[in-house]
């Protein structure tokens, strides 16, 4: 998770809310992504999407089965639809959003019997701290306070 949080206050220095995310199969980090989707101009630039690219790429196979991805917000619909796609054993997030989260705080999408992959789901993972980076984030660009 630390290095989804490295990955996340880059995306907040570039002026992108500050998500970020990482994919690891065996032991070893396979994908990198943090959000990107106003320097893209591309909806669907999220820091998992970004990250599940990169695993994709690197290992030569859009399904990454047995891997992991960490986050540090709760993934959205979009992010656990892409997931699920990519087939991802499991999934670990640090901060909930009760906005638009997909995996207890608004819908769970990967409880969803009716779809057929399921990853496990941990959450909260360095929540407090994953959650910082996002306020100090917001109250900043509200003129606030400096971002952490």
């Amino acid at each position: 998770m630390g290095q989804a949080m490295d990955l996340a206050r880059q995306a907040g220095a570039a002026g992108e809310v500050p998500v970020g995310a990482v994919v690891v199969c065996d032991g070893e980090v396979v994908g990198r992504g943090w959000n990107q989707p106003i320097g893209r101009a591309d909806p669907t630039a999220h820091a998992e999407v970004m990250a599940l690219r990169n695993a994709a790429e690197q290992l030569g196979n859009y399904r990454l089965p047995g891997c992991t991805l960490y986050v540090t917000l709760e993934p959205c619909a979009m992010c656990a639809g892409a997931i699920m796609h990519a087939r991802i054993a499991r999934v670990v997030f640090g901060a909930r959003d009760p906005k638009t989260g997909a995996a207890g705080s608004v819908v769970d999408l990967f409880a969803e019997g009716r779809l057929n992959h399921h990853a496990t789901v941990a959450g909260g993972v360095l929540g407090e701290a994953c959650g910082a980076l996002l306020s100090s984030f917001f109250a900043a660009r509200r003129g606030r306070r400096e971002v952490v």
